[in-house]
């Protein structure tokens, strides 16, 4: 719960009530205009308590969001840990997403066991280009 009263989230818990309180003043607002015979404005009575529903629902994300993550120098807990690769351990989201995630390259395996001459002479010409930076294609000899 301490998490909640850091200044960075005191300032978010005060802008938050500042645009709720604001947004369903300007909706009152253009509802007393719109009673007042301003047709236009009946659209913005409704819009602006939208955005401060959205707000809300934005605070109230966020604020869940903070809460479920472990704090940080936190002992991973039972259920919150497996062994990654060579016996490590990966801490996982409450989703069950592993992190950190590993793409290890898989070896070309020519098809039919015998390589293609066009291949061939293709991967040559790329590491060709490759050896001389600077150069054109135009200049390659082969």
């Amino acid at each position: 719960m301490k998490r909640l009263w850091t200044p960075a989230w005191i300032a978010r818990h005060v802008a938050m009530v500042a645009l709720v309180v604001g947004f369903l003043g300007l909706g009152w607002w253009q509802v007393t205009r719109a009673a007042g015979g301003n047709s236009t404005s009946w659209g913005y009575a409704v819009e602006w308590p939208v955005f401060a529903a959205f707000v809300g629902y934005v605070w109230w994300r966020e604020l869940r969001h903070t809460l479920r993550s472990p704090v940080d120098g936190e002992p991973v807990r039972d259920g919150q840990a497996s062994d990654g690769p060579a016996g490590e351990a990966v801490a996982t989201t409450p989703t069950g997403v592993r992190r950190p995630v590993r793409v290890a390259r898989v070896p070309v395996v020519p098809v039919g066991g015998a390589e293609d001459d066009d291949l061939t002479a293709y991967n040559r010409y790329l590491a060709w280009l490759n050896a001389n930076p600077g150069s054109r294609p135009g200049d390659y000899p082969g």
